[in-house]
């Protein structure tokens, strides 16, 4: 656990910063402009609550649609196939950047999920894949440039039908 939180804290830039310290003036200012309206009982709860709400959800959720916004990404599922032989799934796919900044690093992972004719059954699978097995590409991808990727699932032994999804993570 101590070295997830050293590698996120590594690995932030300084928009991060910016973000975090606006939303604890933010709460700051709400939390005084409560206590000088204390005298208007339900103004002063609200400004609280409104102050405590931004305080816990304000950097999870702008960090997470900051991300989104500056580290922005399409990926291509070009092709899929289980091997017959070995017990693994291939797959092909592009990487393209449409951000504003090169990409030093991806994390790019592939989710296996069962796959049914009710749709909310898929619904349901989506939540817990069979399989994920994520690769780190560490080569320099400049903006608007593609980047094409293999990986490899294994072990799979899911017989029946299944589908796959792809996820980017960017820096």
């Amino acid at each position: 656990m101590k070295h997830k939180i050293i590698a996120f804290i590594d690995g932030l830039i300084p928009y991060d910063y910016i973000l975090f310290g606006s939303v604890f003036f933010l709460f700051i200012v709400l939390i005084i402009l409560a206590i000088l309206l204390r005298r208007k009982m339900g103004l002063a709860v609200s400004l609280v609550l409104l102050a405590f709400a931004i305080f816990f959800l304000g950097p999870t959720l702008g960090y997470i649609e900051m991300h989104k916004y500056l580290y922005k990404n399409s990926l291509t599922l070009d092709s899929y196939k289980k091997l017959h032989f070995s017990q693994a799934v291939v797959v092909k796919g592009s990487l393209k950047n449409e951000s504003k900044f090169d990409f030093k690093e991806c994390k790019i992972t592939a989710f296996v999920y069962k796959k049914s004719k009710n749709k909310y059954k898929n619904y349901i699978f989506k939540l817990k894949p069979l399989q994920k097995m994520s690769i780190l590409l560490q080569e320099d991808i400049p903006k608007g440039a593609s980047q094409k990727f293999k990986i490899i699932v294994e072990p799979f032994t899911y017989k029946r039908d299944f589908s796959l999804s792809l996820k980017a993570d960017c820096k």
